[in-house]
């Protein structure tokens, strides 16, 4: 597990920034904390860091948004899923497979329909108001070798 901190929201997209810049096609983040941890805040820095000029917004009520990118984005939205079953309905797999990389806010409720290949984030709030604790680790085979990539990554946010 490779702890980070932020100090602010745009800390927080500084920090998603720089992990889509070792994103690879078929890319799989899984994002989890409670309501208002920063999941959609990282999310924002992740799809700037992948150069995507649209605004990006929680993907709550529709599930997926799709932004175009040097990936396409995938940005999805588990919260509102009743049953796993749901999670095929997204259609990850075929978006992946065009070469884009998801990012799934609430990603530990569909992980155990995910198979094992991912980059797990997990979010916490810190003491202050825009303070925030991050988990990060490495789960798979194409994430394993970016193991040390990620470590140096997040260096500056360490605690």
């Amino acid at each position: 597990m490779i702890a980070a901190v932020t100090k602010s929201a745009e800390d927080t997209r500084e920090l998603g920034a720089a992990l889509a810049a070792l994103a690879e096609p078929g890319d799989v983040i899984l994002l989890s904390g409670d309501l208002g941890a920063g999941k959609t805040t990282l999310a924002q820095g992740f799809a700037r860091g992948l150069g995507v000029e649209d605004q990006v917004v929680s993907p709550t009520f529709v599930l997926v948004r799709v932004y175009q990118g040097r990936l396409p984005l995938i940005h999805a939205d588990a919260y509102r899923m009743d049953d796993l079953d749901e999670v095929t309905d997204l259609d990850l797999p075929e978006q992946l497979d065009d070469g884009g990389v998801a990012l799934v806010e609430w990603g530990d409720v569909i992980a155990p329909m995910l198979p094992a290949d991912f980059l797990d984030v997990q979010i916490e709030l810190g003491d202050a108001d825009d303070d925030r604790r991050f988990a990060v680790r490495t789960v798979g085979p194409s994430w394993a070798p970016r193991l040390a990539a990620v470590r140096a990554t997040l260096e500056q946010w360490s605690s």
